[in-house]
C-alpha cells in the first residue's frame, strides 16, 4: 500500500506541475493542504513505529517542488505538514495498536485523495 501512495504522490505532483498555473483558490487546494497533514502524520507515526517515516517528509519535499508555492502559500503546506505531524505527537509516546490503526486509515485516505486529484485535476 505505501508503494501505491507513493506512486500516485508522484503522479499527482507530476500532474499537477504540468498544468496550468494555480492560484490559492484553486478546486484542489484544500485536498493538498490535508495531502499535506496526512504526509505531517504518516512521518511522525511511522518514526514512532520504527519505520523510515523520512520518506514522508521527502514526499512533503517533492510535493512543494512541483508546486513551487509562493510564500505565504508554502507556508501554509508547511503549517498543515506540522499540524499532522504535532497532532500525533500530542497523542502517542509509543507505536500502539492504536498508532498502527491510524497508520493505515492515512495511507488509504492519502491514497483515495491522490488519486482523485489526479484524475479530476491533473492532465
Amino acid at each position: 500500500m505505501r508503494r501505491i501512495l507513493l506512486a500516485v504522490a508522484l503522479v499527482l505532483s507530476t500532474a499537477l506541475a504540468s498544468g496550468p498555473a494555480r492560484s490559492a483558490e484553486a478546486p484542489f487546494e484544500a485536498g493538498l493542504m490535508r495531502l499535506a497533514e496526512i504526509l505531517g502524520s504518516l512521518h511522525f507515526l511511522r518514526n514512532l513505529c520504527g519505520e523510515n517515516g523520512a520518506e514522508w517528509r521527502g514526499q512533503m519535499e517533492k510535493l512543494l517542488e512541483s508546486e513551487n508555492p509562493d510564500p505565504d502559500r508554502r507556508a501554509r503546506f508547511i503549517a498543515s505538514f506540522n499540524r499532522g505531524y504535532r497532532s500525533f505527537g500530542e497523542t502517542y509516546k509509543s507505536c500502539t495498536p492504536s498508532a498502527v490503526a491510524a497508520i493505515n486509515r492515512y495511507m488509504k485516505e492519502g491514497e483515495a485523495l491522490t488519486r482523485d486529484i489526479a484524475s479530476r485535476y491533473g492532465n
